[in-house]
């Protein structure tokens, strides 16, 4: 008997949902850094077994959109609501079961079997845990409740056993040897992405999208030439920083997690381009791969 399924992990912003994601696929699938909104896509990590195929998928933290850009992420989350065989609500020891609400109302009523992580749980004591639990076993009734810490990989056996139980059985959705259903230049331009959200501050990360215009490996090397769009000059400038130092940075830190993400030699260029107010406007987003509701 085969099993195989879709686990759609769901939850507020800065929860620990990539992370908790990575640890369950093994690899580094998402970018995470602490700032909200790291995730922008949905993204899938495949975990392959003799007798099973779990198909997770991370999705952006859900939150009220402020412009066309925070409405396709939210559309990628909601989404996961529609087409999951187990869905995993992510929470932490300090997000509250009343942020955003109607959000946890539809995870309430979906019918898929709902499996709801505490996560962080090492940074608070059983009392709080306990009034935890009992807050989101009275919000959520019918979920079945693991407190767990993705970081230290506690009662992480525990969820992956629940998960497989609860799979359907069938066929694998994906080869076998498959890990994710992104292409190469997508995880080119989450690494980029990753490090401008590590090395700028305030509004900048926001501003910003990557696009990889050339992927070409050949035998030894992997030449890669990518562009960051910013919405306005003054941003632009920032990016490049004094004399370039400042992209050149990012350029370097990138180039290292790329080698090693593809376990090879990589040459990388990196333009700035100014694209005005991208994130609200549609042909921009379609261009980028965002998904907009109709």
């Amino acid at each position: 008997m085969h099993k195989a399924g879709f686990v759609n992990i769901v939850g507020n912003p800065n929860v620990g949902k990539s992370t908790l994601m990575n640890a369950l696929v093994g690899e580094r699938i998402s970018i995470i850094t602490s700032k909200a909104q790291t995730t922008r896509h949905r993204i899938m990590g495949i975990v392959n077994g003799e007798d099973f195929q779990i198909v997770y998928s991370d999705t952006p933290g859900v939150l009220k959109p402020n412009y066309k850009l925070q409405e396709s992420m939210l559309q990628f989350s909601k989404s996961a609501l529609t087409d999951a065989d187990v869905l995993l609500y992510v929470t932490d020891a300090v997000d509250s079961p009343d942020k955003n609400a109607s959000f946890v109302k539809m995870v309430n009523e979906n019918e898929a079997p709902l499996l709801l992580a505490v996560n962080k749980i090492d940074l608070i004591d059983q009392e709080r845990l306990e009034s935890l639990v009992a807050q989101w076993k009275e919000t959520i009734p019918r979920a079945e409740i693991l407190p767990i810490s993705a970081l230290h990989r506690f009662n992480l056996d525990l969820l992956l056993k629940r998960i497989k139980e609860l799979l359907p059985e069938s066929p694998p959705f994906f080869d076998k040897d498959s890990l994710t259903d992104k292409p190469a230049r997508f995880f080119v331009t989450e690494i980029i992405r990753e490090k401008i959200l590590l090395h700028y501050d305030k509004e900048i990360p926001y501003s910003v999208e990557v696009v990889v215009e050339r992927f070409r490996e050949e035998e030894s090397i992997i030449r890669i030439n990518a562009l960051i769009y910013v919405e306005r000059e003054s941003q632009k400038g920032i990016i490049i920083g004094k004399r370039g130092e400042s992209l050149k940075r990012v350029a370097m830190s990138a180039r290292k997690d790329i080698e090693s993400f593809f376990q090879k030699k990589v040459y990388l260029e990196i333009f700035v381009k100014v694209e005005k107010d991208w994130r609200s406007r549609e042909d921009k987003l379609r261009y980028f791969g965002y998904n907009l509701s109709e």
